[in-house]
């Protein structure tokens, strides 16, 4: 009896430490996206994008916040590895832009990380260059 007693208590044991370390490696520590691979859930221009943060800023995070989104737009200011589009959508590559892009229409494809209130921006990190139309 007390044989199957401690069989029973090692075999919860070893549930529960399973279980604890599905839960540590498998919801603690996911791999981050791979925006450059995901099918973006929007295609917008990039004023569009801006007029909806100005108008609502709760109802524009409801739509673009966390999202991969498609963004289009002429570039007006370019370094290293940020290009900004229109004035107000501020992108963040993972990698330094290799092409001179400034004044040029293009298309990037990024996650919205929110609005900037400061200096009323819209951000977007994990860019990717998708197009580029002189």
């Amino acid at each position: 009896m007390k044989r199957k007693k401690t069989a029973f208590i090692i075999a919860i044991l070893l549930v529960l430490v399973s279980a604890g370390i599905y839960f540590y490696y498998g919801f603690l520590f996911k791999e981050a996206r791979n925006i450059a691979s995901e099918m973006p859930d929007l295609s917008i221009p990039a004023t569009k994008l801006i007029e909806d943060y100005n108008a609502n800023p709760q109802k524009a995070d409801a739509l673009y916040l966390n999202k991969t989104i498609e963004i289009t737009g002429t570039v007006t200011k370019q370094t290293d590895s940020v290009v900004i589009l229109e004035n107000t959508v501020f992108c963040l590559f993972n990698q330094k832009t290799k092409n001179q892009l400034l004044s040029n229409k293009i298309t990037v494809k990024g996650k919205c990380i929110g609005y900037d209130e400061l200096f009323q921006e819209v951000k977007l990190d994990q860019c990717t260059l998708n197009k580029q139309n002189n």
